[in-house]
């Protein structure tokens, strides 16, 4: 299959606007002893959560987060070790399981925010692109990942660590954790979020490549009728 990728534009940011919910925010205030979050203006929420948080030390107030997102995948004995390393260690790009970067980040930079900085500062990139191909099929995160790596230094980490995966004929799971959200904005045109570390500014070495994919590498993948 036939492609031609072209990037538009990236930038860092360091807050996913849209990840946590108004319901979380109420969830939250409660596990942080605040009892009538059900009745704030939902304009104050995220700032009645910082001063609620804050009240707690910071260990203690990321174990209550961790517990929240992540108790069903990690145990209490990992919560609790990572409640500790999160006030020194960037665990959301370095944590073992890149699953969890994603809940990771957010939960960190919830608290870097709410601390002023006492927790270390974490990005993640917005990256707008365009993507055509001359066969119909299915752009998933996999499909992504595959063709915007051409645009890739050699030197970056995902080129480094990935770059027999992203030429393999076998599926690359890790597109879904590389890529955290993938949306369609237009005809052919895509916006995704990953983490700075995996995806930055300095690793785009071009910003249009024309490819192949082969069948081999896009077969688990059905084309649309």
């Amino acid at each position: 299959m036939n492609f031609k990728i072209k990037l538009h534009h990236i930038r860092s940011v360091d807050k996913i606007e849209s990840y946590w919910t108004k319901e979380d925010y109420i969830k939250l205030l409660e596990l942080f002893d605040y009892t009538d979050a059900q009745n704030l203006p939902e304009s104050e929420l995220i700032e009645m959560l910082f001063m609620a948080i804050t009240d707690f030390e910071p260990e203690e107030a990321s174990e209550i987060l961790l517990n929240y997102k992540l108790k069903d995948v990690l145990k209490e004995g990992q919560i609790k070790s990572l409640s500790h390393e999160m006030l020194t260690d960037k665990v959301a790009e370095e944590y073992p399981n890149i699953a969890l970067h994603y809940p990771l980040f957010n939960i960190n930079q919830l608290l870097y925010a709410a601390y002023n900085g006492k927790f270390p500062k974490t990005l993640a990139s917005i990256i707008d692109i365009e993507l055509h191909t001359d066969q119909e099929i299915t752009v998933t995160k996999e499909i992504i990942l595959r063709t915007i790596s051409d645009l890739l230094s050699e030197k970056s980490l995902l080129k480094r660590l990935f770059n027999d995966q992203l030429d393999a004929e076998t599926e690359l799971k890790d597109a879904e954790s590389i890529i955290w959200e993938l949306t369609t904005t237009g005809d052919h045109t895509y916006q995704l979020i990953s983490s700075d570390y995996w995806l930055n500014k300095e690793d785009f070495e071009i910003d249009e490549f024309k490819g192949i994919l082969k069948e081999e590498e896009i077969s688990h993948h059905k084309k649309t009728p």
